[in-house]
């Protein structure tokens, strides 16, 4: 067939594997972005513990820690304002993991209780930004002309940090084991500053450069079929961003209404994580062995699921996946509060690397369609949701465990989820729908 393609002058497409492999800039974004998932997994579990035993705070001030994540979503939304603006796409992606840096190697040598409150707060919002800077870079080139492969070649990106997250956890508790808590804190700050290594000294084109449509002074006009040694300068003026107004709040209304409804669905995260395991060991009486297999098999499903969702996203649309996706977190967070059994919480959990299969793989490209002016701010906004959902899951997972009690508290992510349903239904079939 590729010989065929060839004699008649078209060049065969490459596979989104083939294609993050010999770019740079892909395979640089794919690796940086297993580290940033790697550290933030492993800091995850342990923040609480490191509070309360090093710290010595009640595990109500620990609790409140998750609401310093509440300055993510501004902090993310300057800087991806401020690369919409300028085009510096991995400049300051490089500002933001030396914030991530310092932020949690200076959490590591808190002796005061307010230290890791204001840290957190300040500087790992500005942190959080990197991923997002990542994902704007990779659609800058992508426009460049990835073909069709370019939804996969997001879901393969993508795919690098839930694998960090699959690893990170397991490594963070035996780091913390073996050398403490302050130890892995500094390694999880060596992370997120590795995550320039894989990136080296690539470069994305600057907004301020001139488009394809205006010739450069610098390039020099050449003849049909000409040798030139400008090529490189040309590639860089086809794949450039020519900035623009930024958008204003009514052009954000959709990213904003799907950015929310994403929230809804992650709500329920923190409160499995916080939740479900001491559910399945103290009342379900499960081993150990069979909780921990139950927790871990998400993570699992969802890296297996995410490159099918792009193939069948392909087929259905991106937004009916969507619906579809939510209502598997209706259904598992039902199985967590019904069914009172193993087979039950394997089936909830399964269903749930469903939903993240889903909104993992394509979640950040219906986000930067959302807002195609300004895909900086677009990923921005999105990435820093799990922050707000973290807010809003740890507040209602405190006050549904106190009504409710377990395991009904999980009736209050199924709603989420319902609510979630019914929003991303409805903006499938408006004039925000995304294909």
């Amino acid at each position: 067939m590729s010989r065929i393609l060839a004699a008649d002058g078209v060049a065969p497409t490459p596979s989104a594997l083939r294609t993050v492999w010999n770019s740079p800039l892909y395979r640089g974004a794919t690796f940086a972005l297993f580290l940033s998932g790697l550290g933030a997994s492993a800091a995850a579990p342990q923040i609480t513990l490191f509070l309360v035993d090093d710290l010595h705070v009640s595990l109500t001030t620990a609790g409140l820690y998750y609401l310093t994540s509440i300055t993510a979503p501004v902090a993310g939304y300057l800087v991806g304002a401020r690369s919409d603006r300028t085009g510096r796409r991995l400049g300051l992606f490089r500002l933001c993991a030396l914030a991530g840096f310092l932020g949690w190697t200076a959490m590591a040598v808190s002796d005061q209780v307010w230290m890791p409150f204001v840290i957190s707060a300040v500087v790992l919002a500005f942190a959080g930004a990197a991923g997002s800077q990542l994902f704007a870079a990779v659609h800058d080139e992508l426009r460049a002309g990835a073909g069709s492969v370019g939804d996969g070649i997001v879901s393969i990106v993508r795919m690098a940090m839930t694998a960090g997250w699959i690893v990170g956890p397991v490594a963070g508790s035996l780091l913390a084991t073996a050398a403490g808590p302050r130890a892995m804190l500094v390694a999880t700050g060596l992370c997120t500053l590795a995550q320039v290594v894989p990136m080296g000294f690539a470069r994305t084109p600057s907004a301020r450069t001139p488009s394809a449509r205006t010739p450069s002074a610098r390039t020099p006009s050449a003849r049909p079929g000409a040798k030139t040694p400008a090529t490189s300068e040309a590639r860089t003026e086809i794949s450039a961003v020519r900035p623009g107004p930024h958008p204003g709040v009514r052009a954000m209304l959709p990213l904003l209404a799907f950015t929310g409804l994403y929230v809804l669905v992650y709500a329920g995260e923190p409160i499995k994580y916080g939740y479900l395991t001491i559910y399945m060991l103290n009342d379900m009486r499960l081993p150990t062995a069979v909780s921990g297999a139950v927790i871990g098999i998400q993570p699992l499903i969802e890296l297996i699921l995410m490159p099918v969702a792009v193939v069948v996203a392909r087929r259905i649309g991106m937004m009916p996946l969507m619906v579809l996706g939510a209502a598997f977190g209706v259904v598992a967070n039902l199985c967590f509060a019904l069914t009172g059994s193993a087979f039950g919480m394997f089936a909830g959990q399964i269903l749930m690397g469903g939903v993240w299969g889903v909104f993992a793989g394509l979640g950040i490209i219906v986000a930067q369609r959302l807002l195609p002016e300004a895909v900086a701010t677009a990923s921005a906004v999105f990435m820093s949701s799990p922050a707000i959902a973290s807010a809003l899951g740890g507040l209602t997972g405190g006050l549904g465990v106190s009504l409710l009690g377990l395991p009904l508290v999980f009736l209050a992510p199924a709603l989420y989820s319902l609510v979630a349903t019914i929003g991303i239904a409805f903006m499938s079939r408006s004039r925000h729908a995304v294909g």
